[in-house]
């Protein structure tokens, strides 16, 4: 999509650096973290949310699920990490591009949601 923001960083017209890239995603940091490591997997198909994925989008959605697994350890997630996929208004998602937050590097408090 020409006006996404995430889609213009996967192009390079907005710069940013990559701590990973492969064909299905990229992943950099997010510019608001919410903990002392906090990177966005991105996958390089625009789509806003899980419902508007195809079932090939879902394919590659778990292979990118699985290699952040992978590549963890190098983001300085060894310890664990927090994965998060806000979706929709509701889900206060903010960037109309599914993405998935991953946050740690330190011990992260257990949200409200949670209790």
């Amino acid at each position: 999509m020409e006006d996404c923001i995430f889609c213009k960083i996967i192009k390079g017209d907005i710069p940013s650096t990559k701590y990973y890239e492969d064909d299905l995603m990229i992943v950099i940091a997010d510019i608001a973290p919410k903990a002392k490591k906090h990177y966005l997997a991105i996958p390089k198909k625009h789509y806003k949310s899980f419902t508007d994925m195809t079932d090939s989008d879902a394919i590659e959605l778990g292979k990118c699920i699985k290699k952040v697994g992978e590549i963890a350890p190098s983001l300085g997630l060894e310890n664990g990490f927090r994965f998060v996929i806000n979706q929709g208004d509701d889900g206060m998602q903010t960037v109309p591009h599914l993405h998935m937050h991953l946050l740690g590097g330190q011990k992260l408090d257990e949200p409200n949601y949670c209790k």
